[in-house]
């Protein structure tokens, strides 16, 4: 198997060595070089600022936090109660509107190897069979990434197979559908695609599947009975984009039918300071960050809102059509 994402080498945790996951990747990748880390060092390429841009390394670590999360919705904000189970940070795809690239300045895509840590807090948040949980992995990382390396999604499936009271939502932009065969209830399984203009994805979205092949996976998995979700996150105001956004919905429609999509989210491209910051770095500021942008009450930069009103209400008529 190629090693995906030209990934350099592996880091470690010398405490989770042994893992399920840390002998995974070390199967399938065995020429990847492998650094085991004594407790409390790190990757040095933590302290790089910055990402090189398809240059990654991947770090198998102990994690000792909270695998279940709320939604970080903002405050004065209604927040959509969605839950996160946490499995890794990072994303090696490089989008250039990204905001993981303001949460997290380097290059290392974190995955927590300690599984059996994260499936005892998770069984313990889940045992009140009566309480219902929408629980994604695609917040910190992208959901399906890596899933070729690590297998993760594939464990997360097989503990949740018989939890009645949660359903898992996939959130990608990969068109990977080889986790398929683990799920054993389809209908308790959302897969989800982000997707955009024809035009942005194709600019900005440096290492992502192409739209089509995001859509042509989709399809795949409404076939075999998974519910399907669609992102259009971040909307992005540019010349053309109606014409870009329209294009895209007329590509949804050609791949899937209305009853396949249990719902479609929209969200306007917002701007944390460290965002822009980083994209000034690298070099990758396009033209449509200089637009009429004003403070949120969170301190984000927003588009004006008669003009992210405008763009929400031309996608949202434009699906209803079909």
């Amino acid at each position: 198997m190629p090693v995906p994402w030209n990934l350099r080498r592996v880091y470690v945790d010398q405490t989770v060595g042994k893992s399920p996951m840390a002998a995974r990747v070390a199967e399938r990748f065995p020429d990847l070089p492998r650094i085991e880390l004594a407790p409390g060092d790190s990757p040095p390429e933590l302290s790089e600022r910055g990402a090189k841009g398809g240059d990654n390394v991947l770090y198998l670590k102990e994690y000792k936090g909270r695998f279940l999360r709320p939604c970080p919705g903002t405050r004065r904000y209604i927040c959509c109660g969605y839950r996160i189970a946490h499995i890794g940070e990072n994303c090696p795809m490089d989008c250039s509107y990204c905001i993981l690239k303001a949460y997290f300045r380097d290059n290392v895509l974190k995955v927590w190897a300690n599984s059996d840590d994260m499936f005892r807090a998770l069984d313990q948040a889940f045992a009140d069979g009566e309480r219902r949980f929408r629980v994604g992995t695609g917040e910190f990382t992208d959901s399906l990434a890596l899933e070729p390396v690590t297998g993760h999604t594939r464990d997360l499936l097989g503990f949740l197979a018989d939890r009645d009271n949660v359903v898992l939502e996939l959130k990608s932009k990969v068109a990977d559908v080889s986790w398929m065969d683990a799920a054993v209830r389809p209908n308790r399984v959302l897969a989800a695609w982000s997707v955009n203009a024809t035009d942005i994805s194709e600019r900005e979205e440096k290492f992502a599947s192409p739209l089509e092949k995001r859509l042509q996976a989709a399809r795949t998995c409404a076939e075999a009975g998974f519910g399907v979700c669609l992102h259009f996150d971040p909307i992005i105001h540019y010349p053309g984009w109606e014409r870009g956004y329209a294009e895209t919905i007329d590509l949804i429609f050609s791949h899937l039918r209305p009853e396949h999509i249990v719902y479609v989210s929209m969200g306007s491209f917002r701007c944390m300071p460290e965002l822009a910051a980083r994209m000034e770095r690298e070099g990758r500021v396009p033209r449509w960050m200089y637009g009429e942008f004003t403070a949120g009450l969170d301190g984000k930069q927003r588009l004006l809102r008669p003009l992210r009103v405008r763009q929400f209400k031309f996608i949202a008529d434009r699906l209803i059509r079909g």
